[in-house]
């Protein structure tokens, strides 16, 4: 096995030094206009990028080799055949790394701009969070009116994916929160002692749901309770097919019943299928549990 992994390196170290990008010219010479507008998008105001006397940002080496939409030309026959291999290794995914650069000599209007590409180093089969691969560095030459100015390194990693064991299945979501405020905190105290409290105006008697901060009969501040029967019917339903949402399964019904006490409260229709239910239906309370924080009232249809 050892054998056949150095075997299998020695064959791609076999084309570092080939050129994987035949020479190319940049397409302007190094000029003013495209150092300022560089310096504007960084926001560099460093003087010695303007005046009679400029030179380039350095960073900007690798600007001066791109050639645009139309390229430069189609890579060479090695760096093809390198990443054909690879793909026959099983490395058939690709993501950059990084890039590094190194400058020899400033760069000033008017110098014109040459370049050539070689496949500088294959590294040995790495193992990565993506998956194992290997690293592949090209490495470009930079010439000013052909004196070496500059370097540009760009580093990929060619790899197989690494298996990832299927995601478990979402948790089931949980039913929306109720909104609790001081107006109807004692209703929901009841409904955890498994009590549906009602509204009473202490002022004229009338009972009220939901709960409110003053009587809507006479505006009385006054209030006590009374806790309900727990017998109804529905007045009222509608099916709910859409939208969906991840705490339901739809299609359910969705209710307004009229308690035996007179006042009405919206709740599921529990114990038949959602076409089942109907106005007229007879109900009982019962109090469903969905999650350790939430217990809800719901009404359970009543069969002969």
């Amino acid at each position: 096995m050892a054998a056949r992994a150095d075997d299998t390196q020695a064959r791609l170290t076999a084309y570092e030094g080939l050129p994987a990008a035949g020479t190319g010219t940049g397409r302007d010479p190094v000029n003013l206009p495209m150092i300022r507008h560089w310096c504007e998008a960084m926001g560099d105001t460093s003087p010695a990028y303007r005046g009679p006397g400029a030179i380039a940002p350095p960073t900007m080496l690798q600007a001066w080799t791109m050639a645009g939409l139309s390229g430069h030309g189609e890579r060479t026959g090695p760096y093809d055949e390198l990443l054909r291999l690879l793909d026959d290794l099983g490395c058939t995914s690709v993501v950059a790394t990084d890039c590094e650069q190194e400058y020899l000599r400033p760069l000033r209007p008017g110098d014109t701009i040459t370049f050539d590409t070689v496949i500088e180093s294959v590294s040995g089969r790495k193992t990565t969070r993506l998956g194992t691969g290997h690293f592949v560095t090209t490495r470009t030459d930079v010439r000013a009116n052909g004196v070496l100015a500059g370097t540009h390194r760009f580093r990929i990693l060619k790899y197989a994916p690494a298996r990832t064991p299927a995601p478990p299945p979402p948790a089931r979501a949980r039913r929306p929160r109720p909104v609790v405020n001081r107006d109807n905190a004692g209703f929901w105290q009841g409904v955890a002692e498994h009590r549906l409290l009602i509204q009473r105006c202490t002022g004229c008697g009338t009972l009220r749901h939901p709960w409110l901060p003053g009587c809507n009969a006479c505006g009385g501040p006054g209030w006590d309770t009374v806790e309900a029967s727990g017998e109804g019917t529905v007045h009222s339903y509608v099916v709910l097919h859409h939208p969906p949402f991840p705490a339901f399964d739809a299609p359910y019904a969705v209710a307004l019943v009229q308690l035996a006490e007179g006042v009405r409260m919206v709740s599921n229709v529990t114990g038949v299928p959602y076409d089942k239910v109907r106005v007229g239906m007879p109900v009982r309370l019962e109090f469903a549990r969905y999650d350790d924080e939430l217990t809800l009232p719901v009404f359970r249809a009543v069969t002969a």
